[in-house]
């Protein structure tokens, strides 16, 4: 079977790029199947893939979408394929990973912007691929990227099924876990007796470093054994700012910036539970890595992942826009060793049925089904 696989970018890092990425290298290494990635920019992997390279006009910037979306359809066409997979806005395919919310959507209401040429011509492109005929087989991340398609988009439900992100397990079954938290923690100062609540992520505004700080304070102050508590911030940022703000608050010493970190594995490990109450993400992957190395996660309801956890079973779901006393309260929940520990078996059990394996069995079972062969 020839599969085409679409992504500007194709890399192992990033949401979208990450989870075709991982797709990619598992489905390639099946005997039944061809696969060829058409991408702008690309840093393979170690499979056997077909690379083909699809040039984007960057000038003028409205051109880029139509311009990767027609360069796409034109390479394509050379080549005989039973199946074409995008994980981007292209004129046509049988099968549509939705990594985002649509377009319109994303610039008018999460982040209140005046629509400008380019991000029509993103639309105009979104719509062409999702709603003509013959319609696709929409697979967004999370229910909450499948509420808000269907609420944009007159499209079948029985053409959409979710498909979540999975996660590495061999990544982290291979790692010795008291060895990396050892090392992590002595790497940051940080003491065997020290309660560290995790933070990872590339956008600290959107994910919400500042209120887990605001939080952080509150619950050194008050709770129990509160003053066993340190913050561990994995990812890129404008440090100064929040170092500011937690020196402000008297907690200056209890949070710890570690930068970007290429092998983020052992970090998961060295924590005790994850903190991410994000004002959206559309799924947040760094949530199920976190579950993976079994930590308990705090997320709001606006992270995709939140269909993966039950509040008060594998961590707590707080509401779209939380304050920091209400995530300071779940915070000191987990201060108490066996709440945490009970938590974090449920969601290592969750995650283990998340594993990229998983993932990969469900898209190859979808590639040779009626759903995306009724096209051709």
């Amino acid at each position: 079977m020839k599969v085409a696989v679409v992504i500007p970018k194709y890399g192992s890092v990033g949401g979208a790029e990450g989870f075709a990425f991982e797709l990619v290298e598992r489905l390639a290494a099946r005997q039944e199947i061809d696969l060829h990635v058409f991408s702008n920019r690309c840093h393979p992997g170690a499979a056997p893939v077909t690379y083909h390279h699809v040039p984007i006009l960057p000038f003028p910037r409205f051109m880029r979408q139509i311009s990767f979306a027609w360069g796409a359809r034109r390479l394509i066409n050379h080549h005989n394929v039973d199946v074409i997979h995008s994980h981007d806005r292209i004129f046509r395919m049988d099968v549509c990973s939705m990594h985002g919310i649509p377009h319109r959507t994303w610039i008018t209401e999460t982040r209140k912007k005046r629509m400008t040429l380019f991000d029509r011509a993103m639309v105009w492109v979104e719509k062409k691929g999702l709603t003509s005929p013959p319609v696709p087989l929409i697979l967004p991340v999370s229910h909450l990227v499948k509420r808000e398609l269907l609420r944009e988009y007159d499209i079948l439900e029985s053409r959409i099924q979710v498909i979540h992100p999975g996660v590495a397990l061999e990544r982290f079954s291979r790692l010795d876990q008291g060895a990396c938290r050892r090392e992590v923690r002595e790497r940051h100062g940080l003491s065997a007796d020290d309660v560290v609540a995790l933070f990872v992520g590339m956008n600290f505004e959107i994910k919400r470093l500042s209120l887990t700080i605001k939080a952080l304070g509150a619950t050194v102050g008050r709770a129990q054994q509160g003053d066993r508590l340190k913050l561990l911030v994995v990812g890129q940022g404008n440090e100064t700012r929040y170092r500011a703000e937690a020196t402000h608050l008297g907690i200056g010493n209890r949070v710890i910036f570690a930068g970007v970190r290429e092998n983020i594995e052992p970090y998961y490990l060295a924590g005790d539970f994850f903190v991410m109450p994000s004002v959206f993400d559309t799924f947040g992957m760094a949530v199920l890595e976190a579950m993976a190395a079994a930590l308990p996660v705090i997320i709001t309801e606006k992270v995709g992942a939140r269909d993966l956890i039950k509040d008060g079973d594998e961590g707590f779901v707080l509401c779209a826009d939380p304050s920091y006393r209400e995530l300071s309260e779940k915070m000191a929940c987990l201060l108490r060793q066996e709440k945490r520990l009970k938590m974090a078996k449920h969601a290592r059990i969750v995650a283990l049925e998340h594993g990229w394996e998983t993932v990969t069995n469900r898209m190859f079972g979808l590639y040779r089904s009626e759903k995306v062969n009724h096209h051709h």
